[in-house]
């Protein structure tokens, strides 16, 4: 799996606010045990109104078949064995947008 990929990712013991449930999210990265960096998404586009969010629009590269959010704010880091199939990727603009977001985010330069 590569950053950027968009995959169907088990979330589980959501509290709260907390997304939960089967779901697409975008794959950020990879660490060195079997823990991975996601963030999840949501066709709610009344999510748009929070910060640190990012739309994206169905395509065939992406495979999502409606407009999602990517909840930049919502980044967890899960055990691989909740990673499903990969069902697309999003155009490097777009990855790169968000990089930016998440780096505004923690303030990085």
């Amino acid at each position: 799996m590569k950053k950027g990929d968009i995959c169907i990712v088990r979330f589980t013991g959501g509290e709260g606010r907390e997304q939960e449930g089967v779901r697409p999210a975008i794959f950020l990265a990879e660490t060195s045990t079997r823990i991975v960096i996601v963030a999840p998404l949501t066709s709610n586009l009344d999510a748009r109104k929070f910060p640190f969010t990012f739309l994206l629009e169905p395509s065939e590269e992406n495979g999502l078949q409606s407009k999602s959010v990517a909840l930049l704010f919502h980044i967890r880091a899960i055990d691989k064995s909740r990673l499903g199939n990969v069902i697309g990727n999003t155009a490097k603009k777009d990855t790169n947008r968000m990089d930016g977001i998440i780096r505004k985010m923690f303030k990085l330069k």
